[in-house]
């Protein structure tokens, strides 16, 4: 955490689990907090946020814990409180501006070190308090304490060294002015073997602020000196990580919890939320995450791909697979990429690129189409569920946890298939025509085109724009119903092929690519 002004968190904590006025409060701050995103320079923002939840494996009873959500990582993480410390001392009651004297002593000077300056954009801070010595003795200074004036000298603008030079030359009899800064204090507390200390030997502070660093975040209660310590006992890296409320490979949904499961085998385990709003919060945030994580992975990756092989989407799916033909009651998570022409599906996320080399199912997206399933037409409990048809192969039945990502891939998946048949050109499909073998080519610029396999020659061709419907028997006939640009009259030719379904897929792809040509409000209007 960056030093700066008196902001000493960046996320204050609330207990979900206690009262209903605790609960309301730590939703409204969770909606209160500005979302993670992505800078305009590319880097990450380094929010965090906190709060209480209740945590278990799934079979026994849930314990309470407080999860803190950063960009990158996830950490649930257990209160530990060690007995009071009589050698800290209480913190004052106000923060009331007080004028104290100190009488220097031959040994140990002051007795206290101090933090801060304004090259740090921090007030001068009394960061330790040494026992027994000249401070100590007024019992009226305390860690956390911003010194204002010293004998009546404002130094709120001063530099650090300027105000160690200050302190020192400053006479047997020095009179502060301070005002004690409440937020500082378990932070000063921690760093205090790190310090500059004032006439006792050390006399330079180059520490530029206080830092939270470590496994652990500390906050000290000033009534009762009770040290209370966080520890990590779960880290979950959300690089490519994965967030689901379902139990995991079934279409059963847990009430108000979730998982995340982290690539490199982690598990948060089953994270249980008071209500539905708090849980709603927690799965946007850590979501948004890791989005902004796989996007900016994708970045990375795209780097070194030329732009025929960006990648348009990458992303963590369920894949339903059939039991004995039953419906579906057995889901894995499968990584899904669209990737320059391909569509490809991994069992874990490719980490480098020679990664992408290796992945074991791969289809062509302009062979292929892509189905949204509508609600009524689910197989079991699972929602946001879409279907890949490729040409030669089953269809693929997919659900994804939420609605907006199920956009993001339709809207992906269009994206592609325009990119793809750009970059293709033009596909000939072998046809009978008329009881001859011939060709059917696709082309970008000319449209539908039959030519004869033995002359070579153009039998017939129409424009994308003027195809006005087709019919097909489902196994190898084809019907196309042309309208002639001069007298209007539908003309209908008819075919037989033996791939049929390949060739449909690809029309598809060739006559959605166009239309986005023509109204390229075709494809943002179906983004989320």
């Amino acid at each position: 955490m960056e030093a700066g002004g008196d902001h000493l968190c960046a996320c204050p904590l609330s207990r979900a689990s206690g009262s209903k006025k605790d609960r309301t409060v730590f939703r409204e701050s969770l909606r209160a907090t500005p979302r993670s995103s992505l800078r305009r320079k590319g880097s990450l923002k380094k929010e965090v946020r906190c709060g209480m939840v209740k945590v278990s494996d799934g079979k026994t009873r849930p314990t309470p814990m407080r999860l803190q959500l950063s960009m990158e990582i996830l950490k649930l993480q257990k209160e530990e409180s060690t007995p009071p410390n009589h050698n800290v001392r209480p913190t004052p009651s106000d923060s009331r501006v007080r004028i104290v004297g100190v009488t220097r002593q031959k040994v140990g000077g002051l007795g206290l070190s101090i933090k801060g300056g304004a090259e740090h954009k921090l007030p001068i801070l009394i960061s330790r308090i040494f026992k027994e010595q000249a401070a100590d003795q007024t019992g009226q200074l305390f860690v956390g304490d911003a010194i204002i004036k010293v004998n009546g000298e404002l130094i709120t603008h001063c530099q650090h060294d300027e105000a160690v030079n200050i302190l020192r030359n400053a006479g047997d009899i020095v009179m502060l002015t301070v005002k004690h800064y409440r937020a500082a204090t378990p932070f000063l507390q921690k760093a205090n073997q790190e310090e500059g200390e004032l006439d006792n030997g050390c006399m330079s502070e180059e520490n530029d602020g206080w830092k939270c660093n470590g496994s652990s975040d500390h906050s000290l209660d000033s009534r009762t000196t009770t040290l209370t310590r966080w520890v990590d006992i779960i880290t979950v890296p959300l690089m490519m990580a994965y967030v689901t409320r379902y139990i995991f490979g079934t279409d059963k949904l847990r009430p108000n919890a979730f998982e995340v499961r982290g690539l490199n085998g982690s598990s948060t385990g089953v994270v249980h939320c008071d209500d539905a709003a708090i849980l709603s919060q927690w799965l946007k945030y850590i979501t948004d995450n890791i989005m902004g994580l796989t996007h900016l992975q994708m970045k990375l990756y795209n780097r070194n791909f030329p732009a025929a092989e960006r990648i348009e989407y990458m992303g963590w799916v369920n894949e339903g697979i059939l039991n004995n033909n039953q419906p579906w009651q057995n889901y894995r998570p499968r990584f899904l990429t669209l990737k320059g022409t391909d569509v490809m599906l991994f069992d874990s996320p490719p980490l480098n690129v020679g990664d992408w080399k290796e992945c074991g199912l791969v289809f062509k997206v302009y062979q292929s189409m892509l189905r949204v399933i509508k609600d009524s037409e689910n197989v079991d409990e699972r929602q946001h569920c879409f279907l890949i048809q490729t040409s030669g192969q089953e269809s693929r039945y997919f659900s994804v946890e939420t609605r907006q990502e199920l956009l993001r891939i339709e809207s992906s998946w269009h994206n592609s298939v325009c990119a793809a048949v750009i970059k293709l050109g033009s596909k000939s499909f072998n046809v009978s025509f008329g009881g001859k073998l011939a060709g059917l080519t696709l082309d970008w610029n000319m449209g539908f085109a039959l030519f004869d396999n033995i002359s070579r020659q153009f039998l017939w061709q129409y424009k994308f724009s003027q195809l006005r419907g087709s019919s097909d028997d489902g196994k190898s006939k084809l019907k196309l119903h042309f309208q002639d640009v001069e007298t209007k009259s539908i003309e209908t030719k008819e075919l037989e092929c033996s791939n049929l379904q390949a060739l449909l897929f690809c029309m598809h792809a060739f006559l959605t690519a166009k239309v986005a040509s023509v109204d390229p409000a075709f494809l943002s209007s179906r983004t989320p």
